[in-house]
């Protein structure tokens, strides 16, 4: 099996790439689709996520299960929304996190933190690095629908501290 295209290609290579192909994926486009990365190493996981959020108008979805896929995914699309696992292979979610906030491109994205962790410190951590908002699992649909909602719209924002 061959190494993922982001271990494969240099950065400047790999995001000019990733830029060409997003240009031309929007180019032609009359309806503005959200496009929301839904990163966790659980497959039911990600399918329950995005059965959650399939209800808000024109979402479109890319999963990463993985947090190199996640980055790799973020470099291959532009994204307007997050939902993001904290224990995953290869590269936690906290990393992720801190990779996308020093990026001048990512600074401003919203990122929900998707979590079995529900301690004071994880959560913390986690709005430290810069998550917007933080939600544990079990997760009910329509918090995580609402919360999604309120993000792309612009408005207004989370607390980070959802429960």
């Amino acid at each position: 099996m061959e190494r993922s295209l982001l271990l494969r290609l240099g950065w400047s290579d790999f995001y000019a790439v990733a830029f060409q192909i997003d240009a031309v994926a929007e180019v032609g486009s009359s309806v503005l689709m959200h496009r929301i990365l839904i990163a966790d190493d659980s497959a039911t996981i990600r399918k329950m996520v995005r059965a959650s959020l399939q209800g808000l108008d024109h979402a479109e979805f890319i999963e990463a299960g993985t947090g190199l896929q996640a980055i790799e995914q973020l470099a291959l699309a532009t994204v307007q929304l997050v939902v993001l696992d904290l224990n995953m292979p290869d590269m936690h979610g906290i990393d992720v996190l801190r990779f996308l906030r020093r990026h001048q491109q990512y600074r401003d994205l919203p990122v929900i933190i998707l979590t079995t962790r529900g301690d004071d410190a994880s959560r913390a951590t986690a709005i430290e690095a810069g998550a917007t908002t933080y939600m544990t699992k079990p997760f009910t649909p329509q918090t995580l629908a609402a919360t999604a909602r309120t993000l792309l719209t612009g408005a207004a924002t989370p607390t980070g501290l959802e429960r």
